[in-house]
């Protein structure tokens, strides 16, 4: 019989009467040949897996050799070897929780390469049905998506089971933002407050919470009337600071606490580092603001901790985003106005830009949106807006031209 060349694929049957076949896929790391072997009952059967392999092999989708991961192994060595040197923060915290909470208790288990869609169908209906929200089993879902299509870029996997599964169905909740005539009783109860300008901002330009609470002075031009959004407050973190144990239990709660986070992170996209141009009232309150913070800062004397922070505590430290948050719900109080999150002060800028006519491009421009698809998101068209339209609607068809 003549002898194949070397590289080539053969089928033969064992000395246990099953059929055996040997595919050479390419090179492994030693530089020896990565020969696979495939068996089965019958030749016909081995012949199929053979030309299977040889086709995956031509077109580059042959798993790598070497460790066969499971879900568990996989996301604990992605989540932290991977991600975590890459990403910020507030990302790799969200992740781990999707990793440890979620993701490895339920499908840990799994070889990543034998992961089906409908595994993870399956696991997105039994966490909801345990009691998991809508959008934390989203969250798990793009989580293990993000993980596996790194393994596929790696060779691990030949295609992402997380990419054709049906993603979790989030409720799109329609959010209602205020109306001018509530935004005014807001910033009359603002006016009040100390650092009543910080939610001048966020209800004229819709700045998120952690980009108004990470501006410093040095981003504000007031004689030009801009303002530049380069980064956001991030959630402090602390650890223990005392040399004898102090006998509290979180570090936060230490008297010579020690942070662990920077108190900013530069904006995650390049839009959403952008220029603002402020409205003249908007500049008469900053002005106003600047005068009240010095008076803070000649009364706090040594205490003063100058870090340049447009927003500051009495004391000049950058703001709490829980205590910004807490005055937050004390103003809708003071104003007398429904109950409503943080974020419905940005949908009430979004939406007065767009009510305003103002161009999409120059309203994602605004808000540091960097694709169109979040304007329309944004455009919640409140109960007063519609009778507008209506209005004119009725007027330009019935109006007597006569």
């Amino acid at each position: 019989m003549r002898r194949r060349p070397n590289g080539a694929s053969s089928i033969y049957q064992g000395a246990d009467g099953s059929w055996h076949g040997r595919v050479t896929v390419g090179t492994k790391d030693d530089g020896t040949p990565d020969r696979r072997h495939v068996r089965g009952k019958t030749e016909a059967a081995v012949t199929k897996k053979v030309r299977q392999l040889e086709r995956d092999r031509d077109n580059g989708t042959v798993r790598k050799p070497g460790q066969r991961w499971t879900v568990k192994t996989w996301l604990t060595h992605w989540v932290e070897n991977i991600a975590a040197p890459s990403v910020r923060e507030n990302t790799i915290a969200g992740y781990r929780v999707a990793v440890n909470r979620h993701l490895i208790p339920g499908l840990g288990a799994h070889r990543i390469d034998r992961l089906e869609p409908e595994h993870l169908e399956r696991f997105y209906a039994r966490m909801q049905a345990n009691g998991s929200a809508p959008a934390t089993a989203h969250q798990a879902h793009r989580t293990i998506r993000t993980a596996l299509n790194e393994a596929v870029r790696r060779g691990h996997l030949t295609r992402n089971p997380a990419s054709l599964a049906k993603a979790p169905r989030l409720s799109d909740e329609e959010i209602e933002p205020y109306s001018v005539a509530e935004v005014r009783r807001l910033m009359a109860a603002a006016a009040l407050r100390r650092n009543s300008a910080r939610w001048a901002i966020a209800l004229a330009h819709g700045l998120r919470q952690g980009e108004a609470l990470g501006l410093r002075w040095a981003d504000v031009d007031l004689d030009a009337g801009t303002l530049i959004v380069r980064r956001g407050r991030q959630r402090p973190r602390w650890r223990h600071g005392c040399a004898e144990p102090c006998g509290r239990k979180h570090g936060g709660h230490c008297p010579d606490r020690q942070p662990t986070r920077a108190a900013t992170a530069d904006t995650k996209s390049r839009a959403g580092r952008r220029s603002i141009g402020l409205p003249d009232e908007l500049v008469a309150l900053l002005r106003k603001h600047r005068v009240e913070q010095d008076q803070e800062r000649q009364k706090a004397g040594q205490l003063w901790h100058d870090g340049g922070w447009l927003f500051a505590t009495p004391t000049g430290e950058p703001v709490n985003p829980r205590t910004d948050y807490d005055e937050w719900k004390r103003l809708l109080k003071l104003a007398g106005l429904r109950d409503g999150r943080l974020h419905d002060a940005r949908h009430t800028a979004a939406t007065v830009l767009l009510i305003l006519g103002v161009a999409e491009r120059a309203v994602m421009g605004i808000m540091g949106w960097s694709n169109s698809a979040m304007a329309a998101r944004y455009q919640h068209l409140t109960a007063e807006v519609r009778r507008d339209i209506a209005q004119r609607v009725g007027n330009l068809i019935w109006d007597d031209h006569h």
